[in-house]
C-alpha cells in the first residue's frame, strides 16, 4: 500500500489477520456480535498502525445520519451570536453532534448558499437565525425534509420550532430604568429595520414612554447596525440636535459600545454627562470603563432550548426530552445596572423637571 494511500477496512483486517467484516463490527460498534478482547486489541493495533480512520460521511449514508448539524447565523464576529455558538457547539459536542458554524454577514445570497451546503452535506438539522426578511434560503428549509428550527427572529407562518427572546419586555426595562433614574429625553439607536428583534426593542422603549406620559420625539430614534461604529455614528447625530438627549439606549452592546466613544469624542463623561444601557450583556459589557448597564439574553439558555428542540426533532426524543413537533418558546430578558447610567445632573437638559 502507498504511504500516500488512505487505509481501508481491508488493510485492517489482513494486517491483524481477520475478516473484513469483522474490522467493520469493531469500528461500527456492533454490541450484537461477540469478538474476543484479543482479536479486538488486533484490530485496534491494526488501526493505529496504519493510522485508519473510519469514513463518517460512508457510515452517516448507511445509518442515515451525519452527527452532524448545521448553525447559520448573521454575523459571528458579535460577541452575543459567538457565545450562543459556542453554548451550542457544547450541548452538540455532549450528544455526539459536531456543529457546522456559517456565518451570513446579513448578505442573503450568503446565507443561501451556507443552507445550500448544508443541505447538501445531509446534516441531521439545522439552527437558523435569519438575515432578516424572507429569503430563499428560508423557503428552501420550509420545503425540505431536514428538521430545523429558527433562532431569534419571529418569522410568521412558520411550522418548525422557534427559540426567540421578549424583545419587547427588554426594550421596556431599558427605557423604565432610564425613566426612573430621571431622564426624560432618551435616545434610542435601533437596529435595521428588517429585523423583528429590532422592531420589538422600539416598542418596548414606546410602550414605556407613553406609561410614563412621555411623548414619543422621532427625531431622538436614530437608526444604527448592530456595529460599534454605526453605534458611534449614531450617537454623534444624536448630540448633534438642538436638544439632545440626556440618556441613550443602544439596541445591541456593540453599539453602545460605539455610543461612548461618540460621546467621548463630542467631549462628554459617561455617565455623569451621558447615560448609555445596552442590550445583550456580552463579556465585554462587564470590562469596559465605565461598566456597561445592559439588557441580558439568557444565552446558555437560548442555546440549551434551542438544542433540546432540535435534537428532538432529530433523535425522537433519544437522551433528550420530547417536545412537541412545533414550539415557539420566549424567554426573557433581564436589566443589569452598571456605571454607565445615572441620574442626569441638574445642568444637564434632558433632566425631568
Amino acid at each position: 500500500m502507498s504511504s500516500k494511500a488512505r487505509a481501508t477496512q481491508i488493510d485492517v483486517a489482513r494486517l491483524a489477520g481477520v475478516s473484513q467484516a469483522m474490522v467493520s463490527y469493531v469500528v461500527n460498534g456492533n454490541g450484537a456480535v461477540k469478538i474476543p478482547d484479543e482479536t479486538r486489541k488486533r484490530i485496534l493495533e491494526a488501526m493505529q498502525t496504519l493510522g485508519y480512520v473510519p469514513n463518517a460521511l460512508a457510515r452517516g449514508l448507511r445509518s442515515g445520519r451525519t452527527k452532524t448539524i448545521g448553525l447559520v447565523i448573521p454575523d459571528n464576529a458579535n460577541p452575543f451570536f459567538a457565545e450562543v455558538a459556542r453554548f451550542i457547539e457544547n450541548i452538540g459536542f455532549e450528544n455526539g453532534f459536531s456543529v457546522i458554524l456559517c456565518n451570513s454577514d446579513y448578505d442573503l445570497d450568503k446565507e443561501n448558499a451556507h443552507v445550500d451546503v448544508l443541505l447538501a452535506k445531509q446534516v441531521d438539522g439545522v439552527i437558523f437565525c435569519s438575515s432578516g426578511g424572507t429569503s430563499e434560503a428560508q423557503q428552501k428549509l420550509r420545503d425540505g425534509k431536514t428538521p430545523w428550527v429558527t433562532l431569534d427572529h419571529d418569522i410568521s407562518g412558520l411550522q418548525t420550532g422557534s427559540v426567540l427572546i421578549d424583545y419587547e419586555l427588554g426594550g421596556y426595562l431599558a427605557t423604565r430604568h432610564l425613566l426612573d433614574l430621571g431622564h426624560d429625553r432618551i435616545g434610542c439607536i435601533t437596529g435595521p429595520t428588517q429585523f423583528s428583534s429590532s422592531t420589538e426593542r422600539l416598542d418596548g422603549y414606546r410602550q414605556a414612554l407613553h406609561e410614563a406620559g412621555r411623548s414619543v420625539d422621532p427625531t431622538l430614534i436614530v437608526p444604527g447596525d448592530f456595529r460599534i461604529r454605526g453605534g458611534e455614528a449614531a450617537m454623534l447625530a444624536l448630540l448633534k440636535l438642538d436638544h439632545p438627549p440626556s440618556a441613550v439606549f443602544a439596541f445591541n452592546d456593540l453599539m453602545a459600545i460605539g455610543a461612548m466613544q461618540g460621546a467621548r469624542i463630542h467631549g462628554l463623561q459617561v455617565p455623569a454627562e451621558m447615560s448609555i444601557v445596552g442590550f445583550d450583556d456580552i463579556p465585554l459589557a462587564e470590562a469596559l470603563h465605565p461598566t456597561l448597564t445592559t439588557i441580558a439574553q439568557p444565552i446558555s439558555e437560548i442555546a440549551r432550548v434551542v438544542m433540546m428542540i432540535l435534537l428532538g426533532q432529530v433523535q425522537g426524543g433519544a437522551g433528550v426530552p420530547a417536545p412537541k413537533a412545533f414550539n415557539r418558546v420566549v424567554l426573557k430578558p433581564s436589566l443589569v445596572v452598571r456605571a454607565s447610567s445615572c441620574a442626569p445632573g441638574p445642568s444637564n437638559p434632558g433632566a425631568t423637571g
